[in-house]
């Protein structure tokens, strides 16, 4: 980079005649692009020969936070133990499902995210991350009033009552567990709907009852199901959606 270089947000300033703040901004929402390619950085230093362009539809806002909606892959670690790569990894460009209205893809939204609902490395299906404290503050704080679906897929012979206490009577970490709504779909599979599911708890209540939990999938998180998305795919959070 030679000593003509500027920082990008003050040739964005000169393009568009704005304040450097209002620069900035067109920048981290992924507005500006320095020879074909969408630049975030407002410090990226760009020469006179580069060419730095207004995107159209450009807006000077900073940008909202997003939801990520994750079908997490079996072996990727989001929160629970230490196997396994990140499931944040599956997060890219090209694994996202784009739906109609959605924001455009920023690595600034790959930033200050809080996961907000774990799942076992092992098991697969829907992951929350988001970057809006009144959705961390819905499934985190308020995590014991969102009902979670899921499907399990089990072995064994099940004890006789065994249905009837994985609805209501078993306990886990010493604790009564709440009513839920636990019913066989198939031979080997069992529907769990249940509120404040913590990792390890349907493993623990199968065992309970005879059973042994062979595989985990995680369907839906309060209102939002995980329909749609493949394994390792993404979208985000629509505006009109709501846990």
């Amino acid at each position: 980079m030679t000593d003509e270089a500027i920082r990008l947000a003050k040739r964005v300033a000169e393009l568009v005649s704005c304040s450097r703040a209002e620069a900035e901004r067109y920048i981290a929402g992924g507005w500006v692009g320095v020879d074909g390619v969408v630049a975030e950085d407002p410090a990226t230093r760009v020469t006179p020969a580069q060419q730095v362009v207004l995107l159209p539809g450009a807006k000077a806002e900073e940008p909202a936070p997003v939801t990520i909606l994750l079908h997490k892959p079996s072996g990727m670690n989001a929160g629970v133990g230490v196997r396994g790569a990140n499931a944040l990894d599956c997060v890219t460009a090209e694994s996202l499902v784009a739906t109609h209205g959605a924001p455009r893809f920023l690595k600034r939204h790959l930033a200050r995210l809080t996961l907000c609902t774990p799942l076992e490395t092992d098991a697969t299906g829907l992951v929350v991350y988001t970057q809006d404290f009144r959705v961390a503050r819905k499934l985190v704080d308020d995590a014991s009033r969102v009902e979670y679906e899921y499907v399990a897929e089990v072995d064994g012979g099940i004890h006789d009552g065994g249905l009837a206490l994985l609805n209501h009577g078993l306990r886990f970490d010493g604790r009564p567990l709440a009513p839920m709504k636990v019913s066989w779909q198939s031979e080997g599979r069992l529907r769990f709907a249940a509120k404040g599911v913590k990792p390890g708890q349907i493993e623990h209540m199968c065992a309970e009852v005879g059973l042994t939990l062979t595989d985990l999938k995680r369907l839906r998180v309060g209102r939002i199901p995980m329909a749609g998305l493949l394994e390792g795919q993404w979208r985000y959070l629509a505006e009109y959606e709501r846990f």
